[in-house]
């Protein structure tokens, strides 16, 4: 198995309420980092996580906006007590980033979107491949039920209309003329609607 040589957050970005920056701090107690909080002008936070090595630090700069602590970071680690920690940050405080897993002959590299992984990329001297790539299944198929609701629908109104110019044709009567016509209009403008 390929040794990890480093990954690298690429803009990773994090939002957190006053309650989730309380839990992210916890995190990173439980994963037995060194932390130091430091409370910075307008109530900005600066966390410094150092493993225990005392190797490599990473410095996440919270600014305060509105109700938020918003982080926006890049940078590389190579310690694996500390990349797991962040990993797991990302996840668990549903963070967006694309974070590039290096290897020496190829790199990995995770696009992440609220905490889930989206797509999986290998990309190496020979080019990129993708490994994973999410797939909504679930909204398309609500995309697909509503799309068959509204095509049975259509139905219905093409059926309604038929039997309005069945009935427009059998009537004499110029009321009742009036009365299918405003109904057929009323109809019309609906299918119009839902074929568009």
């Amino acid at each position: 198995m390929a040794k990890r040589l480093a990954t690298e957050y690429v803009n990773a970005k994090l939002q957190l309420t006053n309650e989730e920056m309380a839990e992210f701090i916890r995190l990173f107690e439980e994963q037995q980092l060194r932390l130091e909080v430091l409370v910075l002008d307008n109530g900005n936070q600066e966390l410094v996580l150092e493993d225990v090595a005392g190797r490599e630090e990473v410095r996440l700069t919270f600014e305060r906006q509105k109700d938020y602590y918003v982080c926006v970071l890049s940078c590389r680690l190579v310690g694996p007590r500390l990349t797991n920690a962040m990993r797991k940050a990302v996840s668990a405080f549903r963070g967006s980033a694309i974070v590039n897993r290096i290897y020496s002959h190829y790199t990995m590299i995770y696009h992440y979107k609220n905490g889930s992984v989206q797509k999986i990329v290998e990309s190496s001297k020979s080019g990129d491949r993708v490994v994973f790539e999410f797939k909504d299944t679930r909204t398309q198929l609500e995309r697909v039920f509503r799309s068959r609701l509204i095509e049975r629908e259509i139905d219905l109104i093409h059926s309604a209309v038929n039997e309005l110019l069945d009935l427009r044709n059998q009537t004499g009567v110029a009321e009742e003329i009036g009365r299918i016509d405003e109904r057929l209009a009323q109809l019309t403008r609906k299918l119009f609607i839902l074929e568009a």
